[in-house]
């Protein structure tokens, strides 16, 4: 089984609301075309990281902003918000229904459940100690070192239909 990718997806859309939002509307679309993903999932996304007063949303074709500054915004502020860790709030779940009449189906918590809230801690220390401003700033090396500006190929293409398409 797989973690979700709302983080993910989410951190995607910031850092994108982050490069662009001074130069081009960031719309639900927009987003979509970069995320390669349903535009629902991408308006799904928004609303929670709305929620969490990450950003902002205008109505209509208006787009989103980031509401604070990229330096307190950290990815476990994101993470958090999108709701990655489900109802129970725990990274790891157990399968329901290990069997009591076997000696290790009866013990799998006492072996695990300590070892892994202590990686799931780990971790949200990791996502805690980074930030938005830090992963964007990375985002902006890996485009120089391609070669191409952030805006450069939206510039070079200004006929297509919508900004999205040049993702």
């Amino acid at each position: 089984m797989q973690i979700s990718s709302r983080f993910t997806i989410a951190t995607h859309i910031m850092i994108v609301i982050a490069l662009e939002a001074k130069d081009n509307r960031v719309t639900s679309d927009f987003l979509a075309g970069s995320v390669g993903v349903n535009p629902v999932i991408i308006r799904k996304t928004l609303s929670q990281l709305k929620k969490a007063g990450l950003i902002s949303v205008a109505r209509g074709t208006g787009g989103a902003a980031i509401e604070k500054e990229l330096e307190d915004i950290s990815l476990l502020d994101i993470y958090r918000a999108v709701g990655s860790l489900g109802k129970t709030g725990k990274l790891f779940s157990f399968h329901e229904n290990p069997n009591p009449n076997c000696p290790i189906g009866r013990n799998v918590h006492a072996v695990l459940d300590d070892k892994l809230l202590q990686i799931q801690n780990a971790m949200e220390r990791e996502l805690a100690q980074s930030s938005l401003a830090d992963v964007v700033a990375e985002a902006q090396m890996q485009i120089q070192e391609e070669g191409v500006g952030q805006n450069s190929f939206l510039k070079r293409n200004s006929s297509l239909s919508h900004p999205r398409d040049a993702y």
